[in-house]
């Protein structure tokens, strides 16, 4: 057996809001959220009639139903509740659920893993509340219920690791939707497993390369030896070996920090895109948001980058799925910079395939004062140009976007004003209604 005796011992909960957008919206209709039959259901353009993105437990449990089944294929049943996403009131729960975590943990000890997760360091605090983390946790869970109506599954571990198993493998399908996973516990309830993909990172090309090797159950990753598995599969291999015998170092605490930070905005198109003026008035439209999001940072790019995705038919036909360009530039948030070099680097590399997916980003930033004037502009275009774009700017975050827009906005093909009001590229909807 492992040696864990200078393996960190902390009590962390992996917290998870149950069907989320789901059973936000059955509380919504005064329903329960582990009865009600609904699904949450995306009309967007690039879904092609509407994509499940939330199904209630019962939805699943009665008929099947996931996170990618279509329109097309759900049951004609009318028991069945579909509804239309609203982003703005799901951000709405998570900030009140954030907000009940603080009552139990101080905010440095709190980490959104994502939308409906979240990790909570309760090592220093869980003493105030109970007399074991698992009432503690309990409590979480009836506040949660009594103030916003929604039911949350708690894992408990030893480490983050620990906790997101607890919470994937066990408190899932327990009743009182709580799981405690402790280093001991690993033989009796990691190591049996042998369908590799249930586990949390192992995806379905993982678990076959180590079915090819002979691993075929967690027990047979734990007891493999580690040096030809980092030999086999490089840092992933010994990233699994760890995670086979539950070893995770990391603290909430220490957040991670990005090296060299960027921003970006992407876009599935609605339909495949083969015109090459329609392509690059999208692209423009994305390079001017993303324009947006660093000038309100006070920030400049010296790279830009773009990424095509090109269509299933182009896949098939090219026997490749896209591609990807950067380019250096000199210091800026310009607007009509930014646009230029992102269509400049899609007409050196485009060969004419259709489009789905469209992509750009702006890193290695710098403070806009760094920004350099060109010595020959004698009539100060860029600092005009500069100006406009604040101005632009102030008039959208204060009227909304649609308040002022191109007029190539406008012409078919243009996407920014009908993903006005997306969050997440789904329906935002009344945070209130």
């Amino acid at each position: 057996m492992y040696d864990y005796s200078n393996e960190p011992r902390r009590v962390i909960f992996m917290i998870d809001n149950k069907s989320f957008y789901a059973s936000v919206e059955a509380v919504q209709r005064g329903l329960n959220p582990l009865k009600a039959i609904l699904v949450v259901m995306s009309e967007t353009a690039n879904t092609n009639g509407g994509l499940v993105l939330a199904s209630s437990p019962r939805a699943k449990k009665i008929f099947g139903i996931n996170n990618v089944t279509r329109r097309r294929d759900l049951p004609n049943d009318s028991r069945l509740i579909i509804v239309p996403p609203r982003m703005n009131l799901y951000i709405k729960y998570n900030l009140a659920i954030n907000k009940i975590f603080q009552q139990f943990a101080a905010e440095e000890d709190i980490h959104p893993y994502s939308i409906d997760e979240s990790l909570i360091d309760m090592n220093e605090s869980w003493k105030l509340f109970g007399n074991s983390p698992y009432e503690v946790a309990r409590k979480i869970q009836l506040q949660i219920k009594s103030e916003l109506g929604l039911y949350v599954t708690v894992g408990i571990g030893d480490n983050p690791l620990l906790a997101k198993l607890a919470l994937d493998l066990e408190a899932k399908y327990a009743h009182s939707l709580l799981g405690e996973w402790h280093y001991e516990n690993l033989p009796d309830k990691l190591w049996p497993i042998t369908d590799l993909t249930s586990v949390w990172s192992i995806g379905g090309r993982t678990a076959s390369k180590l079915n090819k090797i002979g691993i075929a159950s967690m027990y047979d990753l734990a007891h493999y030896n580690p040096y030809q598995l980092k030999d086999m599969m490089g840092v992933m291999g010994s990233q699994l070996f760890a995670f086979s015998w539950g070893i995770d170092r990391a603290l909430i605490r220490q957040k991670y920090q990005v090296a060299d930070k960027s921003y970006g905005n992407s876009q599935v198109l609605p339909r495949d895109y083969v015109n090459k003026q329609e392509i690059e008035i999208i692209l423009r439209e994305i390079a001017e948001q993303v324009g947006a999001r660093i000038r309100a940072h006070h920030l400049a790019a010296t790279v830009v980058s773009l990424h095509v995705g090109f269509s299933l038919a182009a896949v098939k036909q090219y026997s490749r799925t896209g591609f990807g360009r950067s380019t250096k530039i000199t210091a800026t948030n310009n607007n009509q910079i930014l646009a230029q070099t992102i269509i400049q680097l899609f007409e050196q590399t485009w060969q004419g395939e259709s489009v789905r997916n469209l992509a750009v980003s702006c890193s290695q930033l710098v403070p806009d004062s760094q920004i350099q004037l060109e010595l020959f502009d004698t009539h100060k275009t860029l600092l005009k140009q500069h100006s406009l774009d604040q101005t632009i700017d102030q008039i959208r975050r204060k009227y909304g976007f649609k308040s002022i827009v191109k007029l190539s906005s406008l012409v078919p093909g243009a996407t920014a004003i009908s993903r006005d009001g997306l969050v997440g590229g789904h329906a935002g909807g009344n945070a209130y209604e």
